[in-house]
C-alpha cells in the first residue's frame, strides 16, 4: 500500500506519521521523504504492508497532520492514461510496446492523433485511435478532443509529441493531468524547431524536458531532464536524431514516476521521490 503526503512543515511530523501507523499495526517497507524550507512544505512517500481501511487511516492521517495537508492512502495502483500524438513514432512506440508488456505502470486507453500517421501502429497493438483535425478549426478539434476523452477513464493525459498548442481552456479542465515531452533542455530553445536552433548556435549539450503543461507554453513544472554531448562534427540531422533517443528516455522516466505517485507539485516546481 503507499501513502503521499504533503503538507506545511513542523518539527515531528516523520515520527508522528510513523507513530500513527505503527499504531494501526502498519509496518513501513520503504520512505522518502523531503523537507523545501524556502516554501516551508513537507512531501512523503510511504510504502506499507497490508490493506488498511483507506477512508479511515486517511482521516485519521488528516487530524494528525497541519491544516490544509493533501493525504492519499492508497492510490490505484495502475493509472489510466490517454495518449495524443501528431507524426513523429518514437515517443508513442516506446509506450505501446511498455504497456503491451505492463510495464508502463499504467494502462493506455486510446491515442488521439491530429494526423493518421500513427493509426497503423496503435491497430498492431490493439489500442483505439482517433483522427481529429487540428489545422483550420482549433475550436472544434478541442471540442472534439474532449467528447473522445469524456468516453474514458482516465488519470492523466500524455503529449507524446503532440505537436500543437492547447488553449488555456482546455489545459484548466486538467489541472496537473497533462504530461508533454518537450525536444529541448528547457528553458533554451523553447517553442518551434529547437535542435535546428540548437545546431546553428553551435551548443555542446542537447536534451529533453519532461514537464506538466500549464497555461504558459513549455513552463509547466518540470519532471525529468537528460542531457547527451554534442560537438563540432553533428549536423542538424544528427542532433534530431540523438534527440529523439532522449525524448523517449526521459518521458519514459517521467511518465514512470508520476505513475508510480513520486511527483508532487509546489507551486510551478516538483519534488520527485525516486
Amino acid at each position: 500500500m503507499i501513502i503521499v503526503i504533503q503538507c506545511t512543515d513542523q518539527v515531528g511530523l516523520v515520527a508522528k506519521i510513523s507513530g500513527l501507523l505503527a499504531n494501526e499495526n502498519l509496518n513501513i517497507v520503504s520512505m522518502h521523504e523531503h523537507v523545501d524550507k524556502g516554501e516551508n512544505m513537507f512531501f512523503m512517500r510511504l510504502e506499507v504492508t497490508d490493506q488498511p481501511d483507506d477512508v479511515s487511516l486517511e482521516q485519521k492521517l488528516q487530524q494528525l497532520l497541519p491544516k490544509g495537508a493533501i493525504v492519499r492512502v492508497n492510490p490505484s495502483p495502475e493509472k489510466k492514461a490517454i495518449v495524443m500524438v501528431t507524426k513523429e513514432y518514437h515517443c508513442l512506440a516506446d509506450i505501446l510496446v511498455r504497456n503491451h508488456f505492463k510495464t508502463l505502470g499504467a494502462s493506455v486507453q486510446c491515442v488521439i492523433g491530429n494526423y493518421t500517421n500513427l493509426a497503423d501502429i496503435c491497430r498492431r497493438f490493439d489500442i483505439p485511435f482517433y483522427h481529429v483535425p487540428f489545422e483550420n478549426f482549433k475550436e472544434e478539434a478541442e471540442s472534439s478532443i474532449l467528447g473522445i476523452i469524456s468516453r474514458y477513464e482516465h488519470d492523466y493525459i500524455v503529449l507524446a509529441k503532440f505537436m500543437r498548442v492547447l488553449s488555456p481552456g482546455f489545459v484548466s479542465r486538467f489541472p496537473n493531468q497533462v504530461i508533454n515531452i518537450h525536444h529541448s533542455f528547457l528553458p533554451a530553445f523553447a517553442g518551434a524547431n529547437p535542435y535546428r536552433q540548437a545546431y546553428e548556435r553551435g551548443v555542446k549539450l542537447i536534451g529533453a524536458t519532461a514537464h506538466f503543461v500549464t497555461d504558459e507554453l513549455d513552463e509547466g513544472p518540470i519532471i525529468a531532464q537528460q542531457i547527451i554531448s554534442a560537438d563540432h562534427s553533428f549536423t542538424a540531422s544528427d542532433m534530431v536524431k540523438a534527440g529523439k533517443e532522449i525524448e523517449t528516455a526521459v518521458l519514459a522516466k517521467a511518465l514512470r514516476m508520476v505513475f508510480d505517485d513520486r511527483v508532487f507539485i509546489c507551486k510551478n516546481k516538483t519534488v520527485v521521490l525516486e
